[in-house]
């Protein structure tokens, strides 16, 4: 049997071990953590978005960072494949708005017991807390992979499938990344792709905990649009957080990873579904209802409370002023303001808080049709350890279920007949 070792029990290292051990392998799969999965236990916070329910030829454009890449693997292990699997062994799964795939359980858990059952169903040996110290080479391939507990693991083949660099108390904290160099390859250098958002304005940050639905928030440098998406959003204790502020940090980690002073806005668009000329007549009728109040009381029906003092002052009003002497002028400049809040941004949260990484391994030296590495011919990647990152909404997971699998079959199966 072939001798294949897997380093890394998460999305990607489990589907490596069962394409590998479902192609009669014998596999081992090292895990430094005390419990494998511990990522995919997070992720939809807590209910695992497992995948995406799109055509498969629709999911690439949700992985801006080479997404192509994925091509072959994703019509060789697609979304109906990972949903079916889980199915197959007692998992039902759902399918929510958005595509948005999650276990009809919501427990993320459950993924994690499913899959470790599928994994003793194999055969597949996972030792856990074996942390990989280095990778044994000899006449240019991999001969065994050590652990720091002194452990010595024969190998045939290797996969890599340690994640990236983000959320370290999961495990991620970069350790592939040494791996890979000492085996040759090149890596792009890591940065935040879907993580929060920084700004220093005391305003912005006095509405901690308010969440908007429905709003349109655009990044701008400058006059130029760098993103723009609609959805939800989030106030926290250091800027911007939610699902519209995630998809847009990769440009925004993007563009001061290029210019480090580089001057970044969000521009909030409160109420996308109004024109401008819409939103006016809806804020005369408001006026002439409250038309005796003050302007901080005429605006409940508009906004929520703790915004209104922030957009008051972002139009140069005064919270004191009648509704009723509120001239034309200021009227409009109030409609703009809502049509365009603007909140400046200073930088992203840390990398160990970004729910993605962007760069890793440099995906020109693997190959993407069995992610066989193009400088060591018997190691393999998958995941996030790998240059490719995309947007929230499970992609990113069938990311590393597509390339986990295919790289372990392929581990599995390469150059089978060389196998000693």
């Amino acid at each position: 049997m072939k001798r294949v070792v897997i380093v890394g029990a998460g999305a990607a290292g489990f589907l490596a071990a069962i394409g590998a051990a479902g192609n009669g392998a014998q596999v081992t799969l090292l895990e430094k953590m005390a419990m494998p999965g511990r990522k995919l236990m997070i992720t939809g916070k807590g209910r695992c978005n497992i995948t995406n329910a799109c055509a498969m030829e629709d999911m690439i454009p949700m992985l801006p960072g080479n997404g192509k890449f994925l091509f072959g693997a994703f019509h060789s292990f697609t979304n109906r494949d990972i949903m079916e699997l889980l199915e197959r062994h007692g998992l039902p799964v759902k399918v929510e708005r958005g595509g948005r795939v999650f276990p009809q359980s919501d427990r993320a858990l459950d993924v994690v017991e499913t899959l470790e059952k599928i994994l003793r169903e194999l055969g597949v040996r996972l030792l856990l807390e074996k942390r990989v110290r280095r990778l044994e080479m000899a006449q240019g391939r991999i001969t065994a992979v050590i652990t720091g507990d002194g452990g010595r693991y024969p190998a045939d083949a290797v996969i890599l499938t340690t994640g990236g660099a983000s959320y370290p108390r999961t495990g991620s904290t970069g350790d592939g990344y040494a791996l890979a160099q000492e085996a040759g390859h090149t890596i792009i250098p890591p940065k935040p792709a879907l993580v929060p958002l920084e700004s220093d304005d005391e305003e912005i940050r006095s509405l901690q905990g308010l969440s908007l639905r429905n709003v349109r928030g655009t990044l701008l440098q400058g006059d130029r649009v760098l993103g723009q998406e609609f959805g939800e959003m989030l106030f926290t204790h250091f800027g911007v957080s939610g699902p519209i502020i995630l998809t847009l940090s990769r440009a925004a980690s993007a563009a001061w990873q290029k210019d480090p002073q580089a001057v970044l806005d969000l521009s909030i668009d409160l109420k996308p579904a109004l024109t401008p000329e819409q939103l006016d007549a809806r804020v005369q009728r408001d006026f002439a209802k409250y038309s005796r109040k003050q302007l901080k009381s005429g605006l409940h029906d508009l906004l929520p409370q703790s915004l209104i003092p922030v957009i008051i002052d972002a139009a140069c009003l005064k919270p004191e002023q009648e509704v009723n002497q509120i001239t034309r002028k200021e009227r409009q400049r109030l409609v703009r303001t809502l049509k365009a809040f603007t909140v400046p941004l200073t930088g992203t949260r840390p990398l160990a808080e970004a729910i993605v990484t962007a760069g890793g391994v440099s995906t020109k030296e693997i190959n993407p049709s069995t992610f066989a590495s193009k400088i060591v011919p018997n190691l393999y990647f998958a995941g996030e350890i790998m240059d490719v990152d995309g947007y929230t909404g499970g992609y990113n997971l069938q990311a590393a279920f597509s390339s986990g699998f295919v790289a372990g079959t392929h581990a599995a199966l390469d150059g089978k007949e060389e196998s000693v």
